[in-house]
């Protein structure tokens, strides 16, 4: 496999290699509709949309959800460290968002541009997964890639309403932060749990992915 994880010009979630190991996940399964919950800038979007286009011949849907900028939505969810303002450490990338284009990538309509190549596969979702998971019809989806809210409550949401809709697929749920640097216990938690409840497999990938197999 040739194809490698891209940071773009833009804040990412995803190192290369995590983004990488995503992949791989991806080529190992190939499905057809992908979920992702946690959008942020849209990095890992572009690359799974990418991706997919050239395993599946364009034969693809994308699904995500984020707040997109929104945060009087979810004040008190717990974030990763890397979820704050618009800063970066690359003064280029400071001038040329902030000052030029004045563009805030984590917003909505940034992130639709971003993907503009595939907007007929592409489908976002503004809004808190708690919340917009709940009114989707997501029956077809057969990969989920879930890094959204890291609070107990709405990890165990994400995992529960994304499998019940999995079943009988043979999809895969991966967790993003399983045990994550910052010490957000919940989504460990919340997954150890609904597993055991559920008596679904379970496979821990460095500590940070959790692949359940549905």
């Amino acid at each position: 496999m040739n194809f490698k994880f891209k940071k773009y010009w833009r804040k990412t979630g995803l190192n290369p290699k995590w983004g990488n190991k995503l992949i791989e996940l991806i080529d190992q399964k190939k499905p057809h509709h992908f979920l992702e919950i946690g959008v942020f800038c849209g990095v890992t979007s572009r690359n799974i949309c990418e991706f997919l286009n050239i395993i599946q011949h364009g034969n693809f849907t994308y699904t995500g959800i984020d707040l997109f900028g929104d945060d009087n939505e979810d004040n008190d969810e717990k974030k990763p460290t890397y979820i704050k303002h618009q800063k970066f450490s690359n003064p280029l990338k400071h001038i040329y968002y902030n000052f030029f284009l004045k563009e805030n990538l984590n917003s909505l309509e940034s992130v639709k541009k971003f993907l503009k190549n595939f907007e007929n596969k592409v489908y976002l979702y503004k809004g808190n997964s708690n919340k917009v998971l709940k009114n989707l019809d997501i029956k077809k989806i057969d990969f989920a890639f879930i890094d959204g809210g890291h609070s107990y409550q709405t990890t165990l949401n994400d995992i529960e309403i994304v499998h019940q809709n999995m079943k009988g697929k043979k999809g895969t749920i991966v967790c993003d932060d399983y045990q994550d640097a910052s010490y957000i216990t919940d989504v460990k938690k919340a997954i150890d749990y609904y597993v055991k409840k559920e008596n679904l497999s379970l496979r821990v990938i460095e500590g940070k992915f959790a692949v359940i197999e549905v």
